[in-house]
């Protein structure tokens, strides 16, 4: 079935979209066993959705085949629970396509599609780049703008394009840091366009410019917090919503600000979790930061 994108009812996700890390073992090869057993931690922190294969999971580090052992295992431990979306992003639209085409065939019910670029690429580039990835599969696809890490920023009205226009891309992860944006978006479609925020710090802000839900790497280590926080933005709780989300504040600015894949990768050894440490070039998280990390989640936990 191909996804209109305006025909939103046939994806509806709402809520929150927890990012898993790619746990190493000591020798530095993804332990799938680790991997599921954090599929099952998400899922019992009451995320809605898991999505492997982002920033978070490193994926910008793995083989091909490491790409797809972590996807398929990721569908496999989540059995149907939630919807799994896959991080699927190459240099070239052949290689991005490849990669969309096996996250569909191991199960993925949607795929978030971060265009990445050594050349600055101009908007029809990157229209046609989405254009192809749909033509090629059958699932959703979510867009994903993060100049920071991409090198492309794509603007509010490139985005309600794409969804507008192309068949399966349904969605928009929206992580600038300006929650302008959100608000463009929102006005743009009429409200039709379903956003998610993908800035930890910009959480509330982005709630209420309408966004349908929050990818974020938190609910590794503060679950229930942010289930709590969800569930009182959609009873219309903003008071609680803020006060909630005021106390989780300075853990959610800490993960974004110390590196997301060693700071939770540490927050998670914390927990008797242990995941390895990230991938070179990347290093875990210093001892003093890790003191740091340890001291704001026994405050919130208190």
């Amino acid at each position: 079935m191909k996804y209109i994108g305006l025909h939103f009812n046939l994806f509806p996700l709402r809520g929150v979209i927890g990012y898993l890390v790619t746990p190493f073992r000591v020798e530095g090869t993804p332990d799938l066993g680790r991997l599921t057993d954090l599929v099952n931690h998400l899922i019992e922190q009451g995320v809605h959705g898991i999505a492997p294969l982002g920033s978070t999971g490193e994926s910008a580090y793995l083989s091909r085949k490491e790409w797809a052992d972590v996807a398929r295992t990721t569908v496999e431990a989540t059995g149907q629970r939630v919807p799994v979306i896959v991080g699927a992003s190459a240099l070239t639209t052949a290689d991005t396509v490849d990669m969309c085409r096996t996250a569909e065939d191991l199960g993925a019910d949607a795929v978030m599609v971060l265009p990445i670029s050594y050349w600055k690429l101009t908007d029809d580039e990157i229209f046609q780049h989405y254009h192809a990835i749909s033509d090629a599969i059958d699932i959703p696809i979510m867009a994903y703008n993060n100049p920071a890490t991409a090198g492309v920023d794509m603007s509010p009205e490139l985005l309600w394009r794409m969804v507008r226009d192309i068949e399966n891309v349904t969605m928009v992860k929206e992580s600038s840091g300006d929650i302008q944006r959100m608000h463009a978006l929102h006005l743009l479609s009429n409200g039709k366009l379903p956003f998610f925020n993908g800035c930890n710090p910009l959480a509330l802000e982005a709630f209420a410019a309408g966004a349908h839900g929050w990818c974020t790497a938190a609910p590794n280590l503060i679950g229930k917090e942010v289930a709590n926080l969800w569930n009182a933005v959609e009873s219309n709780d903003f008071r609680k919503a803020r006060d909630l989300f005021l106390k989780q504040l300075p853990v959610l600015s800490f993960i974004l600000s110390g590196g997301l894949p060693a700071t939770v990768k540490a927050g998670l050894a914390l927990m008797g979790k242990p995941s390895g440490v990230p991938r070179l070039p990347l290093h875990p998280l210093g001892e003093d930061d890790a003191r740091t990390l340890a001291h704001l989640l026994s405050n919130l936990s208190s």
